[in-house]
Protein backbone atom coordinates (compact mmCIF):
# COMPACT_ATOMS: atom_id res chain seq x y z
CA UNK A 1 0.00 0.00 0.00
CA UNK A 2 1.55 3.31 -0.59
CA UNK A 3 -1.01 5.95 0.11
CA UNK A 4 0.41 9.30 0.11
CA UNK A 5 4.02 8.24 0.31
CA UNK A 6 6.85 8.02 -2.29
CA UNK A 7 7.80 4.91 -1.14
CA UNK A 8 9.76 3.30 -3.77
CA UNK A 9 9.67 -1.00 -4.31
CA UNK A 10 13.17 -2.40 -4.75
CA UNK A 11 13.10 -2.73 -8.45
CA UNK A 12 12.71 0.82 -8.77
CA UNK A 13 15.30 2.00 -5.89
CA UNK A 14 18.31 0.88 -7.74
CA UNK A 15 18.37 2.63 -10.64
CA UNK A 16 18.46 5.70 -8.95
CA UNK A 17 20.95 4.79 -6.57
CA UNK A 18 23.10 3.82 -9.65
CA UNK A 19 22.52 7.36 -10.70
CA UNK A 20 23.52 9.21 -7.46
CA UNK A 21 26.47 7.41 -6.95
CA UNK A 22 27.75 7.76 -10.49
CA UNK A 23 26.65 11.72 -10.47
CA UNK A 24 28.67 11.71 -7.12
CA UNK A 25 31.49 9.84 -8.33
CA UNK A 26 31.71 12.21 -11.76
CA UNK A 27 35.01 13.90 -11.59
CA UNK A 28 34.16 18.00 -11.85
CA UNK A 29 34.43 21.86 -11.19
CA UNK A 30 32.56 20.30 -7.61
CA UNK A 31 35.29 18.06 -6.80
CA UNK A 32 37.93 20.97 -7.45
CA UNK A 33 36.13 22.71 -5.45
CA UNK A 34 35.60 20.64 -2.40
CA UNK A 35 39.39 19.51 -2.51
CA UNK A 36 40.27 23.14 -2.92
CA UNK A 37 38.33 23.95 0.44
CA UNK A 38 39.37 20.87 2.36
CA UNK A 39 43.30 21.52 0.99
CA UNK A 40 43.34 25.17 2.33
CA UNK A 41 41.39 24.41 5.76
CA UNK A 42 44.03 21.53 6.28
CA UNK A 43 47.01 23.79 5.37
CA UNK A 44 46.43 26.87 7.47
CA UNK A 45 45.21 24.68 10.39
CA UNK A 46 49.11 23.08 10.42
CA UNK A 47 49.82 26.43 10.55
CA UNK A 48 47.54 27.89 12.84
CA UNK A 49 49.00 24.33 15.23
CA UNK A 50 52.60 25.19 14.63
CA UNK A 51 51.91 29.06 15.69
CA UNK A 52 49.76 27.87 18.84
CA UNK A 53 52.54 25.55 19.92
CA UNK A 54 55.27 27.98 19.59
CA UNK A 55 52.99 30.50 21.69
CA UNK A 56 51.90 27.95 24.21
CA UNK A 57 55.27 26.86 24.90
CA UNK A 58 56.48 30.34 25.09
CA UNK A 59 53.79 31.36 27.59
CA UNK A 60 53.39 28.36 29.59
CA UNK A 61 56.86 26.19 29.91
CA UNK A 62 57.85 28.21 33.06
CA UNK A 63 54.46 27.56 35.32
CA UNK A 64 55.68 25.00 37.75
CA UNK A 65 52.16 24.34 38.64
CA UNK A 66 51.30 23.51 35.03
CA UNK A 67 51.12 20.53 32.77
CA UNK A 68 53.41 21.99 29.97
CA UNK A 69 56.74 21.33 30.55
CA UNK A 70 58.17 20.48 26.58
CA UNK A 71 57.82 21.57 23.51
CA UNK A 72 56.32 18.23 23.17
CA UNK A 73 53.81 18.78 25.45
CA UNK A 74 53.12 21.92 23.80
CA UNK A 75 52.65 20.92 20.11
CA UNK A 76 50.01 18.25 22.25
CA UNK A 77 48.15 20.65 23.87
CA UNK A 78 47.87 22.77 20.76
CA UNK A 79 46.85 20.32 18.40
CA UNK A 80 44.16 18.21 20.58
CA UNK A 81 42.74 21.83 21.07
CA UNK A 82 42.18 21.84 17.55
CA UNK A 83 41.43 18.49 16.89
CA UNK A 84 38.61 17.47 19.70
CA UNK A 85 38.63 21.43 21.56
CA UNK A 86 39.14 19.77 24.70
CA UNK A 87 42.87 18.44 26.26
CA UNK A 88 43.56 15.91 29.00
CA UNK A 89 46.51 18.73 30.06
CA UNK A 90 45.30 21.49 32.41
CA UNK A 91 44.23 24.80 30.97
CA UNK A 92 46.94 27.32 30.15
CA UNK A 93 47.73 29.19 33.33
CA UNK A 94 48.78 32.61 32.12
CA UNK A 95 46.72 34.80 30.14
CA UNK A 96 48.86 34.78 27.13
CA UNK A 97 48.54 30.80 27.35
CA UNK A 98 44.50 31.66 27.88
CA UNK A 99 44.07 33.65 24.88
CA UNK A 100 45.84 31.81 22.71
CA UNK A 101 43.42 28.40 24.03
CA UNK A 102 40.22 30.71 23.40
CA UNK A 103 41.71 31.43 19.75
CA UNK A 104 42.33 27.61 18.88
CA UNK A 105 38.89 26.55 20.42
CA UNK A 106 37.25 29.80 17.85
CA UNK A 107 39.75 28.50 15.04
CA UNK A 108 38.56 24.83 15.37
CA UNK A 109 34.55 25.66 15.93
CA UNK A 110 35.04 27.55 12.34
CA UNK A 111 37.00 25.07 10.23
CA UNK A 112 35.02 22.16 11.21
CA UNK A 113 31.50 24.28 10.63
CA UNK A 114 33.40 25.56 6.74
CA UNK A 115 34.55 21.80 6.22
CA UNK A 116 30.91 20.71 6.96
CA UNK A 117 29.17 23.42 4.50
CA UNK A 118 31.58 22.33 1.87
CA UNK A 119 30.50 18.87 1.71
CA UNK A 120 27.09 19.86 2.36
CA UNK A 121 27.50 22.30 -1.05
CA UNK A 122 29.19 19.60 -2.82
CA UNK A 123 26.82 17.29 -2.38
CA UNK A 124 23.97 19.70 -2.87
CA UNK A 125 25.43 20.72 -6.57
CA UNK A 126 25.14 16.81 -7.28
CA UNK A 127 21.17 17.62 -7.53
CA UNK A 128 19.64 18.20 -11.00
Amino acid sequence: MRGDCDIRAGGETRPVIREELGRLSTWGDRHRRLLARVTLAFTLTLLVDLIGTLLVWHFERGVKTGDIHSFGDAAFFSTVQLLTVSSQIKNPLTVGGRIVDVFLEIWALFVVTAIAGSFAAFFGSADP
